[in-house]
This record gives structure tokens, C-alpha cells and sequence, in this order.
């Protein structure tokens, strides 16, 4: 079974991998013990709370190896597809940087608007055939079909997440990553020679996703159906990364659901984690950030914003103790806005690495309190 966000090894690779996941070096301990977060919230040297997020979100703004893209023209291209039930279904062509232009799905409710909309950022899953259609019925291609309803069975219980937003009300935009889909597909060795051709080049394959998920953000909240006070961010594994990633870094976003992706470094860096591994990590990994900031860190960020975070108690890429470490770390950021009630954080003891239709369910009526 091919592991989710993170990306599991497929049969057949190379084993030289568990020399590192297997035996942490003790230089790796040692800066890991070097690590101390100087930039967190509580630690930092800055008091004001809005002084500290400008500067702890200019901290990985700087991190990110990709220049902002405010300049460049959305320029969007439609293309209508079939009636969906209660929704009307579009292909988008956006530029998201001066780079390329990317392909997406947006669903829009029947009705007047303006409606609620969501950011929907798809998995990692160590597949790329199919990006987008993991969370939107692709129409408009039978073979990316069957591909997006066996992973939808496998993964989210026959759903399409989308497809239930919009059905729901919500405007969804769902776009590919580098590698996934249209923009793709990457076969799993390959991420490395993609990371390793970026960084080369002055830029990170993070980086580059974490700028064009805020400017798909941007795109959304600007269209004319969309109320702009009303836009979330939600996803699931990698998705979940990008989800609470997009909420520290756009004020276009108003709000994240956060499904299996958050733990302290220090904890997720263990050996036997599949993070050590390379390859998959690369699309979560911003080069030096860890000298200012831990993973929670960045997405409290977002605090006072209304977020959730649901995990797995069985989930094994992010150890039970990480996931405590993370969540404390929050917890303590948003009780000092005075907005703890804002930040929903649950553990499903019974499952592992999942967006169960039970969770999705709990997403959806969080949705519609918080928009």
C-alpha cells in the first residue's frame, strides 16, 4: 500500500535509504539538539503578536527560494463541462508565476452567490497519474476516471471531496501540482533529479508549491462568485501541509481544515521515518527554515485564523508524540490570541493515515460554522 503525503518506497528501491532511516548518524542528532526554534512565538524577541507574524511569515517567504508572483496575470481561460448535481463544473487555465500555466477544476453551486469557497489542495500518495481527479470527478478524461474512483474507494470511501462541496455549496477550486496530473506524472525516483534541477537553479519544488498554492488562493477569493471573507483551504497528507501552509502565508485565506499532516520536526526526524528517505520529502522541505522555525511554528502563523487538524492515532508517518509536541505548540499560540476556541485539534484514536467519510463529515459541518 502506497503511503500518503509523505510518499512510501515503491517495491524494488534502492535500500541504501535505510542506512539513514535505519541508524541516525549522531552528526544528525547533534544539529537536531542545535535546533531551537529561535523565531517561535514565546521565544522570539518580538512581543507584538502582529510584528511577530509579519516577520516570522517574511522568515519563510525568504526560505521559499521562489519570488513572489503579485505581478503576474492570472489571465484564465474556461472551459464548460457537463451539469454536475447542484453544481456547475469548468476547466480553468491559470498562470500562478511567470513559469507555466496550470490546469484546474472549478465547481461553482447553482444560485446567486456570492458562496463559501475552498481551496482544495490534493495528496502526495507516491501517485501522480491523477492530481486534482484524487478529489474532483474528472469528466473530461474515462482512463483518469477509473484511476480517481479506485483511489477515491481506497482512500476517502467512494468520495469525491469536492464533488460533496459543491454540492454543499461551496465554490472549489482544484488545481495540479509540479509533478501530478497534467503537470506530470512524475514516476517516484524521479522527485530527486526534480528537487535536486530546482535547487540548482536557485529555486525548491516546495517553494514553488507553497507560491502557487497562495496565489491560487488569491485567484479564488478574487473571482466575482466567491465571497472573499469566506475562503478556506483544505486538504488531506500533502494536502493538509499545503492547506495549513496556505493559511500562514495568504490573507486570502480565512480559514484551514488540516486532515493528517502536522508534527514537531525534531519528533517526525526518528529513525525508521519515512521522511529520511528522501524523494517524497522534497515537496514539504524548505531548505534552512528549521533554524528559526518549527513545523507548527509556521502554521501558527495563521493564528487567530480558524483551523482543524484531525490525526490518526495509527498513522505511523507522524508518531503519536510529534503530533502532542505540534499540537501543544499550537494551542499555547492561539490561548494566547484569546482564540483557543478557534483551533479544533482531534486525534482518531481507531484509524492511521485517512480522510475517512466520517472525518469528512466533521469537516464539512466545521465548514459551514466557521464561514
Amino acid at each position: 500500500m502506497a503511503l500518503l503525503g509523505t510518499g512510501a518506497r515503491p517495491a524494488g528501491a534502492a535500500e541504501a535509504a535505510g542506512l539513514i532511516s535505519g541508524n541516525l548518524p549522531d552528526f544528525h542528532q547533534a544539529l537536531k539538539d542545535e535546533l531551537t526554534f529561535p523565531l517561535a512565538w514565546g521565544t522570539s524577541p518580538v512581543r507584538d503578536f502582529r510584528a511577530w507574524r509579519r516577520a516570522a511569515r517574511a522568515t519563510v517567504e525568504e526560505h521559499l527560494l521562489v519570488g513572489r508572483q503579485d505581478g503576474t496575470p492570472y489571465a484564465p481561460e474556461y472551459t464548460e463541462g457537463p451539469e454536475g448535481d447542484g453544481y456547475r463544473r469548468e476547466l480553468v487555465t491559470v498562470s500562478l508565476t511567470r513559469y507555466e500555466r496550470v490546469r484546474g477544476v472549478l465547481l461553482t453551486p447553482h444560485g446567486p452567490g456570492p458562496f463559501p469557497a475552498v481551496l482544495l489542495l490534493h495528496d502526495h500518495g507516491a501517485k501522480f497519474d491523477i492530481g486534482k481527479e484524487k478529489l474532483v470527478r474528472p469528466w473530461y478524461d474515462d482512463t483518469r476516471l477509473a484511476s480517481a474512483q479506485a483511489w477515491a474507494d481506497r482512500h476517502f470511501d467512494g468520495r469525491f471531496v469536492g464533488d460533496e462541496l459543491a454540492r454543499r455549496g461551496h465554490v472549489v477550486l482544484c488545481l495540479d501540482a509540479l509533478g501530478w496530473s497534467d503537470r506530470g506524472p512524475l514516476v517516484y525516483d524521479q522527485q530527486q533529479a526534480l528537487a535536486s534541477n530546482l535547487y540548482h537553479l536557485g529555486s525548491s519544488p516546495a517553494g514553488l508549491m507553497a507560491r502557487e498554492d497562495a496565489r491560487a488562493a488569491g485567484f479564488l477569493a478574487g473571482l466575482d462568485r466567491v465571497d472573499a471573507r469566506r475562503v478556506a483551504a483544505v486538504g488531506f497528507s500533502m494536502g493538509a501541509y499545503r492547506a495549513w501552509q496556505a493559511a500562514a502565508l495568504s490573507d486570502d485565506v480565512a480559514a484551514a481544515a488540516s486532515v493528517c499532516w502536522m508534527t514537531g520536526l525534531k519528533e517526525m526526524m526518528v529513525p525508521g521515518n519515512n521522511t529520511l528517505r528522501g524523494q517524497s520529502a522534497y515537496h514539504m522541505l524548505h531548505p534552512g527554515l528549521a533554524r528559526h522555525l518549527d513545523i507548527p511554528d509556521v502554521a501558527s502563523i495563521a493564528a487567530p485564523k480558524p483551523m482543524l487538524f484531525f490525526h490518526g492515532g495509527q498513522d505511523t508517518l507522524f508518531p503519536a508524540d510529534g503530533v502532542r509536541v505540534a499540537y501543544d505548540k499550537m494551542r499555547a499560540v492561539w490561548r494566547s490570541r484569546r482564540a483557543e476556541e478557534r483551533l479544533r485539534l482531534k486525534a482518531w484514536p481507531d484509524l492511521g493515515h485517512a480522510f475517512t467519510g466520517r472525518m469528512q463529515d466533521e469537516v464539512f459541518a466545521w465548514l459551514d460554522e466557521v464561514l
